[in-house]
């Protein structure tokens, strides 16, 4: 009987064992794996931007965890030609931003562009701010901001004589003498961005028609008219009397910039980009808008200059096309849109975006004026941009006005004929 109680006993004491040794040796289930992420890259130049980005990608994550967007920024001119070489090597940006103009139809030329044409995120664009993107009938890009390319004034000196905008050009030339007579430079120009910003309100209402420069490109209309000569004269006019400040060709964008956030001159001959980073610079600084009129008043056509420029795409040859456009998409919501605004200081071409800024409120202000879209964007021929704006710095450098009319007609004319 103790021997049967002994067996049973060894029997259980065996299983439990046994029991006790196979748990042991199972294999703890896996971990689920993470899904493969699709990894696109968004190219663009507005390094001032980066942290906003950031944060908005951080929130294009979340909502889309399979996808992850890196960043690549280079400076303005930087990131044009690495994204040319780049797009013929075949291993270019998914989303990209272009300007418009000469740069916008590089890309066009080269077939990089997918056709977005019917994408619903379009909608919240109106249609005439949708234009500078298009070739062919085909939507190939998407402008994202919106600048007024009008000199910032400073309000507070303003006030200080009790000046107001001018309406026409004896006015704006009143203005300027008033300013150097209490010893303020009435306009900051730089002669890295300058001439080819400040020469769109001097032009818009002297050009005989509104695409007189692409009518220059195409060999219609010469730069030696009147109409151009003119707006030479009038650059002459404002250096020779001492409005522009001392050494402008010595002066960059940067140096224009901070010499204005120091309130030593009344105007800067950029734009409304400038405005937040002029107040970051100096928060004590209230700005406004204003365009010199070239004309009397009644010969006024505009009251100033807009571009729907960072024109946002999306590359032909991207392996992810489908997250390129939910990105793409993304960005194009108005909440997320207002993020990027207020964080930024830029105004943009979406509709029922809420801006916070007092700069934006003002910027806001230049939606009802009339305004013609800048003549320079308009060239879609580098070599005829770049004549035209260096004939400006031609006459700030002494050349009369005849002279480098005729200088910038001949490169045209060469370029024309090749």
């Amino acid at each position: 009987m103790k021997l049967r109680k002994g067996l049973v006993v060894l029997t259980i004491l065996m299983l439990v064992a046994g029991l006790v040794l196979g748990g042991c040796g199972q294999k703890k289930p896996e971990a689920p794996k993470e899904p493969e992420k699709t990894v696109i890259r968004f190219a663009h130049w507005r390094g001032e931007d980066k942290a906003a980005f950031e944060s908005i990608i951080k929130k294009f994550e979340a909502e889309n965890p399979t996808i992850k967007v890196e960043q690549s920024i280079e400076g303005s001119e930087k990131h044009d030609t690495k994204l040319l070489a780049e797009f013929q090597a075949k291993n270019g940006p998914d989303v990209f931003a272009v300007m418009p103009g000469a740069r916008f139809a590089n890309v066009v030329k080269g077939g990089w562009f997918l056709d977005i044409s019917g994408e619903k995120f379009l909608d919240v664009v109106k249609p005439h701010l949708r234009l500078p993107g298009q070739d062919g009938g085909k939507q190939y890009a998407v402008p994202y901001q919106l600048v007024f390319n009008d000199p910032v004034y400073n309000k507070g000196i303003f006030e200080k004589y009790k000046l107001e905008p001018p309406k026409d050009w004896k006015g704006f030339l009143a203005l300027c003498e008033t300013l150097k007579k209490n010893g303020i430079t009435p306009i900051i120009f730089d002669s890295e961005i300058g001439p080819g910003q400040f020469m769109n309100p001097m032009l818009m209402n002297n050009m005989p028609s509104d695409d007189a420069l692409v009518k220059v490109q195409k060999g219609e209309l010469k730069l030696t008219e009147d109409w151009f000569v003119t707006t030479l004269k009038q650059f002459k006019e404002l250096n020779d009397k001492g409005y522009f400040q001392k050494d402008v060709l010595g002066t960059k964008k940067a140096g224009a910039a901070a010499l204005f956030a120091q309130e030593k001159g009344a105007m800067l001959a950029q734009g409304s980009y400038m405005m937040a980073s002029n107040k970051q610079a100096n928060p004590n600084l209230k700005q406004g808008l204003l365009a010199p009129i070239t004309v009397s008043a009644d010969k006024m056509k505009y009251e100033g200059i807009h571009t729907a420029t960072f024109m946002i795409a999306i590359n032909k040859d991207s392996k992810n096309v489908e997250a390129a456009k939910k990105f793409m998409a993304f960005l194009f919501k108005p909440e997320i849109a207002a993020e990027y605004a207020n964080a930024t200081g830029q105004m943009l071409t979406i509709s029922g975006v809420q801006y916070k800024t007092e700069e934006l409120m003002e910027q806001a202000k230049w939606l009802e004026k009339k305004t013609l879209f800048q003549p320079r964007y308009m060239i879609t021929v580098s070599e005829v941009e770049k004549a035209i704006v260096n004939s400006i710095m031609d006459v700030i450098g002494g050349m009369a006005p005849e002279k480098a009319a005729l200088k910038a007609q001949q490169e045209v004319d060469r370029v024309i004929k090749k």
